[in-house]
This record gives structure tokens, C-alpha cells and sequence, in this order.
């Protein structure tokens, strides 16, 4: 996990702000949290001292347990429809004009 770049130029000073997720709603102060941590720690002490706070971070802004939680929703729908316990595949959509 790198924080900063390899080479730093005036260019990546004015990008720099640009990968955060400070204007995120949800995913910002998890963000500040994290950071505050691995500064008090360093990056190598941080990594372990840190790693809840980096875990719920990347679970914030990738949210790969979301996706896997709703792709084993999907994955069941579909075998109980193919099993015969579901009659119908997906529930019926609104009828037209119904908003």
C-alpha cells in the first residue's frame, strides 16, 4: 500500500489530492482514521498496528464483501428458480406510468 509517489514533481503535488476519499460521505473519515494511525505508527509498524483500519478502509472503497454478499443472492436465486422452488425467475416489474 504506497502513500506517497516513487518521484515527486510539481505535477504529482497537484494531483496528489486528487486519490482521496475526503469528499466521500462514508468513506472519508474511516480514511482520516487510517492515515492518522499510520502516521502516528510509521508504515511498517502501521501495517501491523493498523490493519483493522486499513481492512475497513478497503472494504469502504472497493467493497469486495458487498459484491460477494450480493453475488450469492444472485447465485441462489438462480438455483432455486432452475430447482422448481421459485416460480417465477425475477418478481414482475412495476406497471408502465406506476411512479
Amino acid at each position: 500500500m504506497a502513500l506517497s509517489p516513487a518521484f515527486r514533481t510539481p505535477l504529482t503535488d497537484l494531483t496528489g489530492c486528487l486519490h482521496n476519499f475526503q469528499g466521500h460521505k462514508k468513506c472519508g473519515p474511516i480514511e482520516m482514521n487510517m492515515i492518522d494511525c499510520l502516521e502516528a505508527y510509521g508504515m511498517h509498524m502501521g501495517s501491523k498496528k493498523c490493519k483493522d483500519l486499513i481492512e475497513d478502509f478497503q472494504e469502504c472503497s472497493g467493497q469486495q464483501k458487498q459484491l460477494k454478499r450480493v453475488e450469492a443472492m444472485r447465485n441462489e436465486r438462480h438455483r432455486q428458480y432452475y430447482f422448481g422452488d421459485r416460480k417465477e425467475h425475477y418478481a414482475p416489474g412495476p406497471k408502465e406510468d406506476a411512479y
